[in-house]
């Protein structure tokens, strides 16, 4: 057989590009991700996401967070989980539409329109209340529901200092609430701080 002459091509030789095509393979972030719940807290909007590949959640709101992402709008019925949707703007300025689905096992998930105030979430104990009573006075010590493993750090207790006992009572109580849908430390604690910023922002 001369090798200078061009041989045809075996079928086996496209197998690896039939398994993988680029012209069928999607791109980007919204590959992964999947929308998981989202919860109203006083005039905030909170949409949970989940990454498929890493297994890691995310807090989206209006204010863009750590990764830079953006919660644009939401969509769908909230009576109905399955149409609901979130546009967010990832960084980059592309804006991506994650839609809902059912968590994976093991993922703790935010309920649809919950807060500790209304929705589906149940009421708070009388015990539950004065707990975020409590938290509200002795602020500088934690408490449960805030997402911190132990005493939340120094630049938060500043910021805890600047709020009334009032306002700390408040969000303590929505706190609860989310910890008793079953939310997560790590996205109680970005919610914690959220909601401590606008607090403080909210009073200038």
């Amino acid at each position: 057989m001369d090798p200078a002459i061009p041989q045809s091509m075996r079928a086996q030789s496209f197998d690896a590009i039939i398994a993988s095509s680029p012209f069928t393979r999607t791109l980007g972030a919204s590959d992964s991700l999947i929308l998981t719940g989202i919860a109203h807290i006083e005039k905030d909007v909170f949409a949970t996401l989940y990454d498929t590949q890493t297994m890691e959640s995310h807090v989206v709101t209006r204010t863009p967070n750590a990764l830079g992402w953006q919660l644009i709008s939401i969509g769908g019925d909230a009576a109905d989980l399955k149409t609901l949707s979130a546009r967010i703007q990832v960084a980059g300025g592309q804006v991506i539409t994650v839609r809902y689905q059912k968590p994976p096992p093991k993922v703790l998930r935010l309920s649809r329109g919950g807060s500790s105030g209304g929705g589906n979430a149940a009421p708070l104990t009388t015990a539950q209340v004065e707990e975020a009573r409590q938290a509200a006075v002795n602020y500088r010590e934690g408490f449960t529901s805030d997402g911190y493993p132990k005493a939340p750090p120094p630049e938060m207790v500043e910021r805890l200092a600047r709020l009334s006992v009032g306002q700390r009572e408040d969000i303590n109580r929505q706190m609860i609430g989310l910890r008793n849908q079953g939310l997560g430390m790590e996205e109680r604690r970005k919610i914690y701080e959220n909601l401590v910023e606008r607090s403080i922002q909210g009073g200038r």
